[in-house]
């Protein structure tokens, strides 16, 4: 029965392809057009240069990795006591815990990008408005994956900390908080690289750093010092991630 369906669901899926290009006017002769304009752009960014404003460049890329760290440190700091509420064996009652859990899902909803729209207005332009603006939908996504990391923790130390004498505080710091904090850590890694890449993309738009000398060199057709700066982004989230890889490898190793 499911080989006869299989055919129909390629079918309806190719179909659905279609009709999306259809409706975002995916037509040929724009991807052509587009195409060539591409390589238009790629013989301006050749070679690339940092126009006379290295250190300001490095000054700013600095920035940029300030606020994705600093960014991801105070959602950490935050989600941690938030996500006891969302964890099923500290938190009994059921209302409380979906209520707590929505919440969750309603702080990771919106995207940083429209945060640091509001911060930017709120707070005026510059990197405190990044760090908001990452902290604030990181908070969200670290209470949730910390509150599954608490419920998948092994119950006998907990149950072994209770028989020692130990109170519900006692359980959950001895007992639940060592067998989770690898995850957590990892998780808390993995975020830092990729708020790196957000905290460029968040600087276009106000929240200072390295995305806004982007922006500027993109707004004046210098895209020789534009290609300089992608290369720069681009070496130094390598590098992070490289990092982050092997502090991970240290974390899981036994």
């Amino acid at each position: 029965m499911m080989a006869l369906r299989t055919p129909w669901v390629f079918a309806g899926g190719f179909a659905l392809l279609l009709l999306g290009l259809w409706r975002v006017d995916a037509a040929p002769d724009r991807l052509m057009e587009g195409t060539a304009k591409l390589g238009w752009l790629a013989a301006l960014m050749w070679p690339p240069s940092p126009g006379g404003a290295l250190a300001e460049l490095l000054s700013a890329l600095a920035e940029t990795v300030a606020m994705a760290f600093l960014g991801t440190l105070l959602a950490a700091v935050v989600a941690l006591p938030l996500c006891l509420f969302g964890a099923g064996n500290i938190i009994g009652n059921r209302l409380l815990r979906f209520t707590v859990r929505r919440s969750y899902d309603g702080l990771r909803a919106v995207d940083s990008l429209v945060w640091a729209l509001v911060f930017v207005s709120a707070v005026g332009m510059g990197p405190f408005a990044g760090i908001l603006a990452l902290a604030v939908p990181d908070i969200g996504l670290f209470a949730k994956t910390f509150s599954e990391a608490l419920e998948s923790a092994d119950r006998r130390q907990v149950e072994g900390v209770r028989a020692a004498g130990g109170s519900r505080l006692h359980a959950i710091r001895y007992g639940l908080l060592p067998q989770a904090a690898p995850v957590m850590l990892t998780q808390l890694l993995y975020i830092f690289e990729s708020n790196t890449r957000s905290a460029t993309i968040l600087g276009v738009v106000g929240a200072g750093g390295i995305g806004l000398a982007l922006a500027d060199r993109i707004r004046l057709n210098d895209w020789d010092e534009a290609a300089f700066i992608v290369l720069m982004i681009l070496v130094t989230v390598g590098l992070i991630d490289r990092l982050s890889r092997g502090i991970r490898l240290r974390l899981i190793q036994p």
